[in-house]
């Protein structure tokens, strides 16, 4: 059946509804803990098992969306991807033990591992590369205000009403997606190929370890050396990986496509540079609580300013890449948002509110930037034949790099905290740290060529019609 101009518009909308819910789903918990905690008869330190399960489901399991999708269909994967998180989430309110919701969240994960990698998929398939940027410039609009959002409605629905609507909202938006999907939403596949078990085992697996082997090292709840045992054995699993991707017909993530230079630098990119951008809606909240004496409700306002900013720059990002290239706007704008988190070491608590909000604001539209142009030219170059594995690797890597982040400076702020000085001026030493690894990762985009990413802001071909 041939897609009609109107039906394919109504893709970027479904893709950005799969954005929000799963952004909004991965931090909205956090704010709620102690109360879900205390409804359960558990202690809060008990609770962080409820956040990890959902995040190594998801993690472990993208991968497998894309080769899910390529069998059946984007549309019937994507449909019952909402329907099992939609379930998942009526699971996690009905839940009355912590055993209970932890198996909740991870049926939650299996669901979000799917949602966003095949929206985003199908997107990569129906358009071609020169509509790419503004389309996913709109998508991930909605995943930027998710996290900054998620623990001030967190904390309002526990204040105001009780914990198990941080998981309830979660159902009309999941209807409606579904009934957007039914409609607007193209059923594409590729030619089947043999699901790759060992080569899931082993990269599944090794995501996940690795994943612990960091989360382990900033919780401090294990010794060191048992941490660092997790994180050699995640590294071990990725490079047996590699040893089987190598030799096997129809890998799980194909390597042939991290030759292609723009994918393997945008990648890295996002790795490097996603360590310091995944840390400040992290330590930033903290700060003010711990550092300045906010109330958690004042500090989770105040992380709005970069929710607006983002929203703003959106606007802006493709005119920016016109004027001055991928190349130019990534390594420009990567020193620029290091320099902002590195600015926050220079604020304390007797400040003026304007001082504290206007570089939150300044940061949120460099992010935003940042994040648009890295997204694009990770996929600008890839093929009908590697979009899928690309795009799940991408979907990986930001789940993965976000989390890294806030690891990493827990880690850091731990280890400033062994030397004397106050809770302040022990934030301010991680936020220089954390600005200056930012400053660095631009050397990762330094590697690009000016005329990469011509193709996507020059052209303005239509949309491909799809069957």
């Amino acid at each position: 059946m041939i897609r009609s101009a109107r039906s394919m518009a109504g893709l970027p909308w479904i893709a950005a509804m799969a954005f929000f819910m799963q952004s909004l789903d991965a931090t909205i918990l956090n704010t709620a803990l102690p109360a879900v905690a205390q409804s359960l008869g558990r202690s809060p330190l008990a609770m962080q098992s409820a956040v990890i399960s959902y995040t190594l489901t998801v993690a472990m399991l993208i991968p497998v969306s894309g080769w899910l999708a390529d069998r059946y269909g984007t549309r019937k994967v994507f449909i019952v991807a909402v329907s099992l998180f939609i379930l998942g989430s009526l699971a996690c309110a009905l839940s009355g033990s912590l055993s209970m919701l932890v198996i909740s969240r991870v049926i939650q994960g299996i669901g979000g591992a799917m949602m966003m990698p095949v929206a985003r998929l199908s997107l990569l398939r129906a358009y071609p590369r020169s509509e790419l940027l503004p389309v996913l410039n709109f998508v991930t609009m909605p995943g930027l205000v998710g996290p900054i959002l998620g623990p001030l409605l967190g904390g309002v629905l526990v204040t105001y009403a009780t914990w198990h609507w941080i998981f309830l909202i979660n159902i009309p938006i999941g209807m409606l997606g579904i009934f957007y999907a039914r409609k607007y939403m193209p059923n594409f596949t590729t030619l089947r190929r043999r699901f790759d078990l060992l080569g899931f085992i082993l990269f599944g697996l090794g995501l996940v370890l690795l994943s612990c082997g960091i989360e382990l090292f900033g919780e401090k709840i294990v010794s060191g050396m048992m941490a660092t045992s997790v994180l050699v054995c995640g590294v071990l699993l990725l490079l047996l990986y590699i040893t089987h991707a190598r030799r096997h017909p129809s890998p799980l993530i194909g390597l042939p496509m991290f030759k292609i230079r723009t994918f393997s630098i945008g990648i890295i990119g996002n790795i490097a540079s996603r360590l310091g951008t995944g840390c400040v809606p992290f330590l930033m909240p903290l700060m003010l609580q711990v550092g300045f004496g906010y109330p958690a409700i004042i500090a989770g306002c105040m992380m709005a300013p970069t929710a607006i900013g983002s929203l703003l720059a959106k606007s802006t990002v493709t005119q920016v890449l016109r004027w001055f290239g991928y190349r130019n706007t990534l390594v420009g704008i990567t020193i620029i948002i290091g320099m902002f988190i590195s600015s926050f070491a220079l604020q304390s608590p007797g400040m003026e509110i304007m001082v504290l909000i206007l570089p939150l604001f300044i940061l949120g539209m460099a992010m935003s930037t940042q994040f648009t142009a890295m997204n694009t030219i990770t996929l600008a170059d890839l093929t009908d034949d590697n979009a899928s594995s690309g795009n799940s690797v991408l979907a990986v890597t930001q789940q993965l790099s976000i989390s890294f982040g806030v690891a990493i400076s827990a880690v850091v702020l731990r280890f400033c905290e062994q030397f004397d000085g106050t809770v302040v001026q022990h934030f301010h030493t991680t936020f220089l740290i954390m600005g200056g690894v930012t400053i660095l990762s631009a050397l990762v985009f330094m590697q690009l060529k000016p005329v990469d990413g011509r193709n996507l802001i020059t052209n303005r071909d239509q949309p491909r019609q799809k069957t």
